[in-house]
């Protein structure tokens, strides 16, 4: 089975099977803060073409940081759950069924960071389809906590995180195959089950 007729009958299946909690979710949302139900926002994708990534929205709607840090004040009540359980990704299932996106392959990020990628790590880490789940999102699952603890939290994430995320994604991208994502699917629906 190819890597991409994995990512539509997964995404496909799991859009369908989970209409009634992300419908849920939907109402959660827009009776708990107003604005939009869904948080959109234009990352690099696969070869540094532009897509738009969809999440739900779990911040009040109003201007600050690009990066997340700790007890942020912007995260709304539900926000707080959706991104614990990450349940805030779920709509990024539709950016995999439109090819945007893969179930695994290295987090879609800021043009403004992707910006600051050495040549050849950006190369092999745009080289493959952006994804829901990599190595580098397991390894910095608390990254909001750990920013939250550095003294400037942006330069801490473009010197040391997104460094280390970078060596992660590209080491990913170079040995991608089928068994390796099913073992990432598996880590991630295990990490999230843990909470």
């Amino acid at each position: 089975m190819s890597k991409r007729l994995l990512d539509m009958l997964a995404s496909g299946l799991g859009l369908l099977l989970l209409a009634p909690l992300l419908l849920a979710v939907a109402v959660w949302i827009r009776l708990d803060s107003p604005g939009p139900v869904l948080f959109r926002q234009i990352r690099v994708g696969r070869f540094g073409v532009p897509f738009t990534i969809h999440k739900f929205r779990t911040m009040r709607v109003e201007p600050g940081s690009a990066i997340t840090v700790g007890e942020d004040p912007r995260i709304t009540r539900s926000g707080r759950v959706l991104r614990a359980s990450k349940l805030d990704e779920l709509p990024q299932l539709w950016d995999v069924l439109r090819g945007a996106m893969s179930l695994v392959g290295p987090r879609p990020e800021l043009p403004r960071y992707v910006e600051l990628y050495p040549a050849d790590l950006r190369e092999r880490v745009l080289s493959v389809r952006p994804g829901i789940t990599d190595p580098a999102s397991l390894a910095f699952s608390h990254e909001a906590e750990l920013l939250a603890a550095a003294a400037d939290p942006e330069r801490e994430y473009r010197e040391v995180v997104l460094p280390a995320k970078l060596r992660l994604s590209a080491d990913y991208a170079s040995r991608a195959n089928l068994g390796t994502d099913l073992r990432l699917i598996l880590a991630t629906l295990g990490r999230v089950l843990r909470g």
